[in-house]
């Protein structure tokens, strides 16, 4: 995911439209400070057959990405399954990658939940266990009235409480809820808020959030290999400092990665990307139920679809 970043003041108290001074806490600083530039690989959560989470195969994947000079970690984002991981089992999860992060390499951890004080209660932990920053997906399961009002009091509200940064998640692909353009904008002024990650593939949108937030210290993330390279140039042309990307394997960008990317995670899903990563030498291990393995016809159009582009 790349990030498109512009400076803003540190002094800055005010909404735009009303005045309100923001409740700051130590975060705040750290969040004007924490630099998202490089490539975030959002990570996949390995079960055992039974589904249990297997962490022993996690630390030997993350032993493999520490051979790739990637920024950090993305820990229960979307292809992590994190909606199928009881609380317990994701605060866990990013306990044991942060142990075996080197290099000062930064993680960052979805907290996401539906309401509001759940949201607030896992991203506390998830900062406990030793996440940088978290990344929090908007609640959907009453899309029909989260509109900007709602969203703006749910992040405000996690913004004031969290002991870290916090990183709007917007994925409507998954959710059927795009986080609103004016909601953004807004948030953006939060000095604890360090910017969004945007899945919606709409260059446009990207380009006219890096517009509007360019007096902030705000990044833009974009949230697929299939429009990094389209939301790179955007960032460049805005003469903006550029920041983080979303990319799982390999860590270039081209427009065969783009399509590969696409072949896996937006045409058959986490299975694909679990069936890839065995491919490649990483341990994907099973779905969590409902989730279901691919079927062989599937099976047999990835491996085609990877076979024609000469990754295998």
């Amino acid at each position: 995911m790349q990030c498109v970043r512009a400076w803003r003041s540190l002094n800055y108290l005010c909404r735009v439209g009303h005045h309100r001074a923001w409740k700051r806490t130590q975060s705040h600083t750290a969040a004007a400070r924490l630099d998202l530039s490089g490539i975030y690989p959002p990570i996949a959560t390995p079960f055992t057959a039974k589904e249990d989470v297997d962490y022993q195969k996690l630390e030997e994947n993350l032993q493999k990405y520490a051979k790739i000079p990637f920024k950090g970690l993305v820990v229960q984002g979307s292809n992590g399954e994190y909606p199928y991981l009881t609380v317990e089992e994701r605060v866990e999860v990013v306990r044991t990658v942060k142990q075996s992060l080197l290099g000062g390499r930064l993680l960052i951890a979805g907290s996401g939940c539906e309401s509001t004080r759940a949201t607030i209660q896992l991203t506390q932990k998830m900062a406990a266990a030793g996440a940088d920053a978290v990344l929090v997906v908007t609640p959907c399961f009453y899309k029909g009235k989260m509109d900007s009002r709602a969203l703006i009091h749910h992040f405000t509200k996690l913004a004031d409480s969290s002991p870290v940064p916090v990183v709007l998640y917007s994925v409507p692909a998954n959710t059927g809820l795009e986080l609103p353009l004016d909601a953004v904008v807004e948030l953006s002024q939060h000095p604890n808020i360090l910017g969004v990650k945007d899945s919606g593939g709409d260059i446009t949108r990207i380009g006219l959030i890096v517009h509007k937030t360019k007096a902030q210290d705000f990044q833009v993330l974009a949230g697929s290999a299939g429009f990094l390279m389209a939301a790179y140039c955007v960032g460049k042309k805005s003469n903006t400092r550029t920041a983080a990307g979303r990319y799982w394997m390999p860590c270039r960008v081209s427009g065969r990665e783009g399509y590969q990317q696409h072949a896996v995670t937006r045409k058959l899903g986490v299975p694909a990307l679990k069936q890839a990563m065995e491919w490649f030498g990483f341990h994907g291990g099973s779905c969590r139920s409902p989730l279901q393995p691919l079927t062989e016809a599937e099976s047999q159009q990835l491996r085609r679809d990877f076979s024609s582009n000469g990754w295998l």
